[in-house]
């Protein structure tokens, strides 16, 4: 389904021939806000495909954006002899069937945590201008609390300023960062770019390629489940075909899931007493002790189909 965006919407500037793709299911907050950054970009995406089921139809009107809405993959299973309903949603298949969807070749996925700082789409459609058979990652940055109603207004009209998300926000300290200058572009230099043998360092929550870049990698392998490994597998299937990748200094701003993730993992570790963690706490992980040489041992499983 695309969504007419409203006659008196904005159009303050032009557009380029990508495709931004997103998913999500439940977390519309955050969607909007991605929507308004994408909206007040210095140029926007020619078309953005949104995998969402429960987005409101009358909010995503009003954004001046060519968004195309496409049903998620989620499902509601009733558990035998019981009424609980289990609800699945496969990111990397939502992923897949934006791909399959857009209209342009150049792709640009984003998670729906991003908000995308204004130069991010000009940027990286200049740079897969520039290396058409690459694999681009842009620079995360990882806001430290939600934005306030007030805030996400103003992003939506264009009224919060970048240095309040750089003041709001943080780089991740065990990956390569570019020092901030280099985000910033020029009349005459683009932010920075840097080639990377580290496919590990490749995290699919804000990243760019050409749409044969993407079919040679094969897409998202659908059968992974839990959290991250299809953007290992992704990586690694690119390190293989000899895709070169870069890291871009391109910035996009994470916004907090108030959730922790990989619970099943934390609370094995918690069991373990090797960190002091509960779901319900807020406050960050303490770690207790570091693994004994056997329980590394015997958590090893070499011959596991996904290592």
């Amino acid at each position: 389904m695309t969504i007419q965006p409203t006659s008196n919407a904005s159009t303050t500037s032009d557009s380029v021939p990508m495709t931004v793709i997103t998913t999500c299911y439940g977390r519309n907050r955050h969607l909007y806000n991605l929507l308004s950054s994408l909206e007040n970009s210095s140029v926007k995406p020619a078309e953005v495909i949104i995998v969402n089921d429960d987005a409101d139809h009358n909010r995503l009107a009003e954004f001046s954006l060519n968004i195309v809405k496409l049903p998620t993959t989620v499902k509601s299973t009733v558990n035998d002899g019981g009424d609980t309903t289990t609800t699945e949603f496969d990111i990397g298949h939502n992923r897949n069937l934006g791909a399959l969807q857009a209209t342009h070749d150049m792709l640009i996925f984003l998670d729906i945590d991003c908000i995308v700082a204004p130069t991010f789409i000009e940027q990286m459609y200049k740079k897969l201008l520039q290396y058409p058979n690459a694999l681009l990652m842009g620079q995360p940055r990882y806001l430290t609390r939600p934005l306030s109603p007030e805030e996400s207004t103003q992003l939506k009209i264009n009224h919060l300023p970048v240095s309040i998300l750089d003041e709001l926000s943080v780089y991740n300290p065990y990956r390569y960062n570019f020092d901030e200058a280099d985000s910033y572009p020029t009349e005459t230099e683009q932010t920075a770019i840097k080639q990377t043998d580290d496919y590990g360092a490749f995290w699919s929550l804000c990243f760019a390629l050409n749409r044969q870049t993407f079919d040679k990698i094969g897409g998202f392998d659908t059968q992974y489940t839990g959290y991250g490994a299809e953007d290992t597998d992704f990586a690694f299937t690119a390190r293989r075909l000899d895709i070169d990748f870069y890291l871009t200094a391109d910035i996009a701003y994470h916004q907090q899931w108030h959730c922790w993730p990989m619970a099943g993992w934390l609370s094995q570790f918690s069991d373990m007493r090797l960190i002091d963690w509960t779901e319900e706490q807020s406050l960050p992980i303490a770690i207790l002790r570091n693994p004994s040489d056997n329980e590394i041992k015997r958590a090893h499983c070499p011959d596991a189909p996904y290592v």
